[in-house]
């Protein structure tokens, strides 16, 4: 905008000029003259800038009401999402848990998966996973919604490896391991190798239970463990007496469940198409066996009560006439039964396995009564004082701040003797704490009154006051 003597950029400046144009009057007209135009020029500046920002405000405005109506379409999406994941409301709040899932939790010590799927290396670790997940979700007490499955197995897979071999589940040591490999590509399934250290075991599964029972979420925890007796005392600190949290928790059963574990009174189930009923055997010792009996098949034949019957007339067909015989000497006079003395000869020692029979404990009973004695949480830790340091430290629920004299160790050792190793003779500890055959046996009877011990884990002829289931 031009103006008589230069461009104004405020009324300050008409104000200024006013002064200077006094008494003039074409002065004081042009003065006005450009103050209208300048007046003008304002508002016509602020009329289109109010448009501009008036135009602004409406897109803004459209914005924001789009940006609230798609948030709200997001919220329900997100109900509709939260419903059909089975996410929960709790009361009257608007707090939310995590999607339902079952734990299967598994000792593959003892449970053991049927051969032909080990056979097939990593196809048949795939197999077993899709296959026990498919058992487990079509169980009446999995609800619909809850079609989340984790599984945890642990086992040592070293001595795992030699029994099945032994057992001819397997022929080479790699079967297990890509059975293994092809397990763990399921999701959510892990198969974890603990090495030889049997507690160690026990431990995650125990810790493992502990954690997910407090979890809402964990809507069942099958636990793998029907073969030991070890965890008759850890379901029972499970449950705790809990009605509901018993029966969140089901026995998966293998081989036939203990007593120790079948008085805790949960539910049991199986799936004998996966896993193994029978225990696994020496093979090669039942061969050996076969072979010395030196018989074949064509001159055996079997009776009604199992015994092998020999055909007499085979018998002497097949036999070499005997061998003539000339004496030098004269045969001495027969004796009378009278002057013969029978010598009866002593039974040779027992040998329960590979492993053989444990060092013997030396005891003093004033000792092992005052550690009887202690009870629950006043308990000594046995792996603190018998292999130490304890690895769960201050976690330990046992005690560890004691000093037990010679004694009182070895009271401590035998206790935890009456406990039975879970790998029986097929273990390969040096320093397990356990049982590998019942040390409770005195002049052929068993004194333990509720052994834990199999009958054929007693010298032969032993008197049991209970047989284990």
């Amino acid at each position: 905008m031009v103006m008589g003597d230069a461009m104004a950029t405020s009324i300050m400046d008409f104000v200024q000029r006013y002064r200077d144009y006094e008494g003039q009057r074409d002065a004081t007209h042009d003065l006005i003259k450009d103050l209208m135009i300048y007046a003008e020029h304002v508002e016509s500046t602020s009329r289109t800038e109010n448009g501009r920002l008036v135009q602004q405000l409406r897109e803004m405005s459209m914005d924001l009401e789009d940006a609230t109506k798609s948030r709200r379409q997001l919220q329900h999406r997100l109900q509709d999402i939260e419903a059909r994941m089975g996410f929960v409301s709790l009361d009257n709040d608007q707090s939310k848990i995590q999607n339902p899932y079952v734990l299967v939790l598994i000792d593959g010590d003892g449970l053991i998966f049927r051969p032909h799927f080990i056979k097939l290396g990593a196809e048949g670790g795939r197999r077993a996973a899709i296959e026990l997940h498919r058992a487990i979700i079509a169980e009446p007490f999995v609800q619909a919604n809850e079609t989340e499955v984790f599984v945890k197995v642990v086992a040592n897979l070293g001595a795992l490896n030699r029994a099945l071999k032994r057992d001819g589940s397997v022929s080479t040591e790699n079967e297990i391991h890509d059975f293994v490999a092809g397990f763990n590509q399921a999701s959510f399934f892990d198969f974890v190798d603990v090495g030889a250290n049997r507690e160690s075991a026990i431990s995650k599964l125990k810790e493992s239970a502990l954690f997910h029972i407090d979890d809402p979420s964990c809507k069942h925890i099958i636990m793998g463990v029907s073969h030991d007796p070890t965890y008759g005392p850890i379901l029972d600190e499970i449950i705790r007496g809990d009605v509901n949290k018993q029966k969140r928790i089901k026995v998966l059963e293998g081989c036939p469940t203990v007593r120790a574990i079948v008085a805790i009174g949960t539910d049991i189930i199986s799936f004998q198409d996966i896993f193994r009923s029978d225990k696994l055997t020496d093979r090669r010792t039942v061969s050996s066996h076969s072979v010395q009996s030196g018989h074949s098949g064509s001159s055996i034949s079997t009776s009604n009560s199992g015994l092998p019957s020999v055909s007499y007339a085979t018998v002497t067909q097949n036999a070499s006439p005997p061998p003539q015989i000339t004496l030098p000497i004269p045969l001495a006079p027969k004796t009378t039964n009278s002057s013969l003395r029978v010598v009866k000869q002593p039974p040779k020692p027992w040998n329960p396995g590979a492993r053989g029979l444990d060092v013997p404990i030396p005891l003093n009973p004033i000792a092992l009564e005052t550690i009887k004695k202690r009870k629950d949480n006043n308990k000594l830790c046995n792996n603190h004082f018998l292999r130490g340091p304890c690895a769960k430290g201050d976690e330990c629920c046992f005690v560890h701040d004691y000093s037990p004299n010679k004694d009182e160790k070895n009271a401590i050792a035998f206790l935890a003797r009456l406990n039975p190793c879970t790998n029986g003779q097929d273990c390969d500890v040096d320093n397990c704490i356990y049982g590998h055959h019942c040390p409770s046996v005195v002049n052929g009877i068993c004194t333990h009154p509720f052994c834990k011990f199999r009958p054929e884990e007693h010298p032969p002829g032993t008197k049991l006051r209970s047989t284990k289931v």
